[in-house]
This record gives C-alpha cells, structure tokens and sequence, in this order.
C-alpha cells in the first residue's frame, strides 16, 4: 500500500476526486479541459504530484470551482495562520508564491491570499472562473498589476481591483514585495 500524501497534497488530492466526480467527468475528460496531462491529473489524485499554481488554477477553472477550493481543508474552527506559514503553492513561470489565508464559504466565494513575488520573470495568470474579480493591496515594495495592456504600478498601501476572468500579470518591480490577494467568485 502506498504512503500516505502529506498536506498539502492530501487535501489537493480528495479536492480534485470530489469535484472530479461532482462534475461527473472522468480523468480523461478533465484533462483535456484544463490542458494538462492525464498522468500528471492522475498523479494529483493520488497524493503523488506536485502541482504548480498554473495547473491547479486550470484545474479549478475546468472544474467550476475556486482554486482555493482545490487546496484548503474544509475546517469550523479558528484558525491562525503564522508569517510564513499556510498552504503555500509556487508559480512555474516567476518567483511568485501564492498563501492561501482563507476561503470563503459556499454563498460568500471570497478567497483571501498572502502573495509574495520577486523581480524577474512576470507571473502571467490566465483567466479564471467567469465573472472573478481580484482585489489587490500592497503591502511592501513595488508591483505592477492588472489586466494585459491595462497594467497599473503599486507601492505599498496602493489598492486596485481588475476582472480576474481575462489573462491578467503579476511582476515585482522591487525585492521584497507582497502583497494581500482578494479573489470574489460568483
């Protein structure tokens, strides 16, 4: 018998086959609506992947469903989340780390995220589920942000909200920045 999967992958892994058969699609047919590989979707399943930020945001896209819906245990207590710590997903294509703090409950669909990011490649987002928005507060140093061709600069205690259902960017301009992430989802 295998291992079982350490959190964050168990938590991934139960997700993905509840909202899998939710849907009522097989592997296969999920696969090709996220555009990933059939093996890398059955090895997420089983607890033995390890997924990118991009692969769980398409994932979550082909499904219906938030990403943190994809990554965060369902939990009635109080919770602290610790700097530092929380479920922490990095990104293929920057230095870009995504904290889940918070999802929101069935009605509200609000997701709340700790985003880190470092100058050099730019975190490029495709859209997410229909009729999203981000909300965005920097916390320290610089980041421009936004929608393709409608990028705005932000230091900290900047604020600025854009759908979150067109491909949209993240880039640090300085070492150093973070930022809060606030997902709304219909």
């Amino acid at each position: 018998m295998p291992p079982e999967p350490a959190a964050p992958l168990a938590t991934i892994a139960a997700a993905l086959r509840r909202e899998r058969e939710r849907v009522g699609i097989s592997l296969t047919e999920l696969a090709r609506r996220a555009g990933v590989a059939k093996s890398t979707l059955s090895q997420l399943e089983s607890g033995t992947g390890n997924p990118s930020v991009e692969t769980l945001w398409a994932l979550g896209v082909a499904l219906g469903v938030p990403f943190s819906r994809l990554v965060e245990p369902a939990d009635d207590t109080i919770r602290v989340i610790r700097a530092g710590e929380g479920p922490r997903v990095r990104s293929e294509q920057a230095d870009f780390t995504g904290t889940l703090l918070s999802a929101g409950a069935a009605h509200l669909r609000r997701d709340i995220y700790l985003i880190d990011l470092e100058p050099g490649a730019v975190r490029a987002a495709e859209g997410h589920t229909p009729r999203s928005i981000e909300h965005v507060v920097v916390a320290a140093g610089r980041l421009r942000v936004g929608p393709e061709g409608g990028m705005v600069e932000l230091g900290p205690g900047d604020y600025a909200t854009f759908p979150g259902d067109t491909p949209h960017r993240y880039e640090a301009l300085v070492p150093g920045t973070f930022a809060v992430l606030i997902m709304e989802h219909p």
